[in-house]
């Protein structure tokens, strides 16, 4: 009788192990470990926020999601600001699982990008609140040459969204309708744009769905603000205002076979799509890779011609590693540049080469290992 009681005991103990003990890649799994001295890396040159691009993972329209890091706002690390998807008040998300506390969270980037536990809470969510690169890539694009006053009125700015959205609030001094997320009309892209505009001052930043003519139009896709779209409008603000940039690409890791237990359909992460953020255009439902529109070339040339480093995690050492550096171009460079590869590539002329460049080839299945290398000569 003992020994069948210690045999059920260490089955127990077994099968208990087994459960709690989470894959490299998964939800509460082992943390990589070298991500504090990564983050020391890359956090070396001077720059005021970054804004962060997620790419897209659905096989139809794929627009991604847009966040932004401010820098140094907690010790040895930058604070994201990032618009919660859960927070819409719909009955799916209402019965746990789920967080739906603030519609601005507010998380370290280094737990944003790489780990794989949540400040949030059990509800976070892996991918999209902690462990992004598990799931995708993320562009990081950096601007410097923002006051802290500046900077101070974007993070109360984000505190007061936070504020509205806990009163319910409706039709308040930035935003018609309820403080809520809505996937069309107060995404990820709008919150963030928001945040530039209110808070840091760019008045002349233009944001979609805002006039009184937009309420009135029935197709929602239409007045709808997308990551990409918006990163870039916020570029050229940021430009008029002396401001300086580079882009940093912190690479999907392509091995994790977690599976979000809300998104079952999607499969494991390491088969998701993993494409370029695409603006609302013919390219929004291609292929990946089948990037057509002057618009999506423009930002792809862009954002790599301001490229400073790639980072990925190690298949082998499961450590983070910068896998290439460049030197990035001035803005002004940048842009002329990445207006004529748009135009060339539109015509057909140097298309691929590009799409090379960013591990993407036309026509073909998405090849992430040479995204961003900086040491080919293409």
């Amino acid at each position: 009788m003992l020994l069948r009681l210690t045999l059920c005991l260490m089955l127990l103990s077994v099968l208990v192990t087994g459960v709690m003990a989470a894959d490299f890649g998964h939800k509460d799994g082992p943390d990589i470990e070298n991500i504090d001295e990564m983050m020391r890396i890359s956090r070396q040159e001077p720059y005021s926020v970054e804004l962060l691009i997620s790419f897209g993972t659905s096989k139809g329209g794929s627009a991604g999601h847009l966040a932004v890091a401010i820098k140094d706002q907690i010790a040895d690390d930058d604070l994201v600001y990032s618009a919660n998807f859960y927070a819409d008040r719909s009955e799916e998300h209402s019965h746990g699982g789920y967080y739906t506390d603030k519609l601005m969270c507010m998380i370290p980037k280094s737990e944003y990008l790489f780990k794989t536990t949540s400040s949030l809470g059990e509800d976070g969510s892996f991918g999209l609140d902690m462990g992004e690169v598990f799931k995708r890539s993320v562009i990081g694009i950096r601007i410097n040459g923002l006051s802290d006053k500046a900077l101070e009125g974007m993070t109360k700015f984000f505190h007061k969204m936070n504020d509205d959205f806990d009163k319910r609030a409706e039709d308040t001094d930035y935003h018609n309708g309820e403080v809520v997320y809505d996937y069309m009309n107060l995404n990820c892209a709008k919150t963030i744009a928001y945040g530039f505009k209110y808070g840091l001052g760019f008045d002349s930043l233009r944001i979609n769905g805002t006039s009184f003519w937009s309420a009135l139009n029935p197709i929602g896709a239409l007045k709808a603000n997308v990551p990409t779209e918006m990163a870039v409008r916020i570029i050229r603000a940021a430009a008029q205002r002396g401001c300086t940039f580079e882009t940093v690409l912190y690479k999907k890791y392509e091995h994790s076979t977690y599976v979000n237990p809300h998104e079952t359909e999607m499969g494991q992460f390491k088969d998701m799509m993993n494409r370029f953020p695409s603006v609302l255009s013919l390219d929004y439902n291609s292929n990946q890779g089948s990037y057509e529109d002057y618009d999506n070339l423009y930002a792809m040339n862009l954002f790599f011609n301001l490229g400073r480093r790639s980072i990925v995690v190690d298949e082998k050492t499961k450590l983070l590693k910068v896998e290439a550096n460049k030197d990035p171009m001035g803005f002004a460079k940048a842009h002329q540049a990445a207006h004529k590869s748009a135009i060339d590539e539109k015509r057909h002329v140097a298309r691929r080469l590009i799409f090379r460049a960013w591990g993407v080839q036309i026509g073909g299945p998405v090849d992430n290992t040479h995204l961003y290398d900086y040491d080919t000569d293409e």
